[in-house]
């Protein structure tokens, strides 16, 4: 039981909810049908409410959220072969990735069950991330011909270290929720039916703080890191060559092997 309240504006998409609960931004993806595979108008929709939550004053801490037993799937599938097709990414899906390495309030994001492609390399920019303990977090990027996005190839190997890292991008290697835990990934695991209320409980616990004081903590924990300038230079530079990749003789014999076998 919460005290939530619709957040405006409405978010621009049905499979993206946005609320209110006292300082916490609320966003969660709605779309269990298709375990949360994001799509353009989804990507474009949580941009929308992340952007109006910055704004406002009320707002201290975003919290995102998945459904039970997916967080995301990753990337919608039928776009991806539309995106093979043109050789471009969506431009919602830049945006979407801009926005997410600009967030100046605290993120938290709860996961629960299924963490793929973005639904995990967008963990690397969250400050908090609780998981159930029956979460499962992979990027097959490699595996369809393509490179890892959301400039994972910047925050990972200095968030896991480069063995870590090398094994989750680029081996496509599944990790537990245990060995997510152990590489920094993620803070802590939790049963599955205490997720959402324990990463509203952490972002409710952040919104007390002093504003200012959270924001100049936050600046000095990330002084030592890349600037959101070189983090955003990144995530460009990741989808040029996601974009090249994509029109690659590889990644269309990926595509054609992985569309057979999901027929």
């Amino acid at each position: 039981m919460t005290d939530a309240t619709a957040f405006p504006p409405a978010p621009t998409s049905p499979h993206v909810v946005a609320e209110r609960d006292g300082g916490v931004a609320v966003v969660r993806l709605a779309r269990p049908e298709k375990k949360n595979a994001m799509t353009s108008e989804m990507y474009a929709a949580v941009t929308s409410a992340w952007v109006a939550a910055e704004a406002d004053d009320d707002v201290a801490v975003h919290l995102w959220l998945g459904q039970p037993g997916a967080f995301s799937a990753g990337n919608d599938i039928e776009e991806f072969l539309e995106a093979a097709r043109t050789g471009q990414l969506s431009h919602a899906v830049v945006d979407f990735l801009k926005a997410l390495a600009g967030l100046e309030k605290p993120l938290v994001i709860g996961v629960d069950g299924l963490a793929i492609g973005v639904g995990t390399t967008a963990l690397l920019h969250a400050d908090l991330v609780i998981a159930s303990d029956r979460s499962t977090f992979r990027t097959p990027f490699l595996d369809l011909g393509l490179v890892p996005e959301a400039a994972s190839s910047l925050l990972a190997p200095i968030r896991m270290g480069h063995a870590a890292a090398f094994e989750l991008l680029c081996l496509g290697a599944p990790f537990d929720a245990a060995r997510a835990v152990a590489t920094g990934l993620v803070n802590r695991a939790v049963p599955a039916d205490q997720v959402e209320a324990q990463a509203r409980e952490t972002a409710r616990a952040l919104a007390k703080k002093p504003r200012q004081a959270m924001a100049a903590a936050r600046r000095l924990l990330r002084a030592g890191h890349p600037t959101r300038e070189a983090i955003v230079a990144r995530i460009v530079d990741e989808a040029e060559e996601f974009g090249r990749r994509l029109k690659s003789p590889e990644a269309a014999a990926a595509f054609a092997a992985f569309m057979s076998r999901k027929g």
